[in-house]
């Protein structure tokens, strides 16, 4: 049966400036800001929330089926797409429209300025849960607004267990649509930043959040994840990555370990700890989807840093 992963495809632009923005920018002369940086050196990847859990998820053999809206420069997402083979039976293009990208320069303090152009991703609502079949577990991430709102309520009516996972969405929605959001899921999954600004908006502690919900998982970078379930919290220990070259996809990552976990049945302290590992496998790679092991691989790599087995 499969997971259904209803959120955005998106190109990631990364240019380096080999200087400071301090050093351009005049702090005085800011209301007639008009600056150029020269980068020269530029990677695209290929990213968005969709496309990084369906990439984490299917490596683990989960099955993955993408949700998601995309422009006419998809092209090149759709090969890789075939390469990996993870099915596009739900990708749905919006002709006139690019496909959401965001343009990230860094400098030499690691500042960084983005810009962010959401494109076909706001069309989302032109898809529905119910044309997927087969569905036993699904996942609301960023994506446009009313289509994250449809998809949450389309999955609670067809009765499949879902993960509300806000991430950088979450503030385009005022309190009363998060618990909204929170009551129809089975699950939800912030970082720790997140979570604070949805006890903010809601009104609500975590604990009173958990309450609505069969788990609240929230990440804690370096620190591992904390898990509230039933009443309990449940902690969860990080993995030390091989290296830390760039946090860019590490919660996509978790959430596809999480998927798997709940796809296979297996209870809170080994779900948590998959996803804890998957996070700690993409920080040593640059991008969003440029981590690459097997599922034997995974299993050795669970197993050097719990003590326990998985599989």
């Amino acid at each position: 049966m499969s997971t259904l992963i209803c959120g955005s495809m998106a190109y990631d632009t990364i240019m380096v400036f080999h200087d400071r923005f301090k050093n351009h920018i005049l702090p005085d002369q800011l209301h007639i800001l008009n600056v150029a940086f020269l980068v020269p050196d530029m990677r695209r990847e290929f990213g968005g929330c969709a496309g990084n859990i369906a990439y984490t998820l299917n490596m683990l053999g989960g099955d993955a089926k993408i949700m998601a809206t995309v422009g006419d420069d998809f092209a090149p997402y759709d090969e890789r797409l075939q390469r990996l083979r993870l099915a596009q039976d739900h990708v749905r293009t919006v002709p006139g429209s690019f496909t959401a990208q965001a343009f990230i320069t860094t400098d030499l303090d690691d500042n960084q300025i983005t810009a962010f152009h959401p494109g076909a991703m706001n069309h989302s609502h032109q898809n529905h849960v119910g044309d997927a079949k087969n569905v036993t577990l699904g996942i609301v991430a960023p994506d446009g607004r009313d289509g994250m709102i449809q998809h949450a309520r389309e999955f609670n009516e067809a009765g499949i267990p879902f993960i509300f996972d806000p991430g950088q969405g979450l503030p385009m929605f005022n309190g009363g649509e998060l618990e909204n959001f929170v009551r129809l899921a089975d699950y939800v999954t912030v970082n720790d930043y997140e979570a604070q600004m949805l006890q903010d908006r809601t009104g609500k502690k975590l604990d009173e959040l958990a309450k609505l919900v069969k788990a609240v998982v929230v990440t804690l970078g370096a620190k591992g994840a904390l898990v509230l379930a039933g009443g309990k919290q449940i902690e969860i220990p990080s993995v030390k990555p091989e290296a830390v070259l760039d946090p860019t996809g590490c919660g996509d990552a978790f959430r596809g370990g999480l998927l798997y976990g709940l796809a296979a049945g297996a209870d809170w302290a080994l779900t948590g700890r998959l996803a804890s590992l998957m996070g700690s496998v993409k920080i040593a790679h640059r991008g969003g989807q440029n981590h690459r092991f097997t599922k034997d691989e995974a299993a050795a790599r669970f197993q050097d840093a719990f003590g326990m087995k998985f599989w």
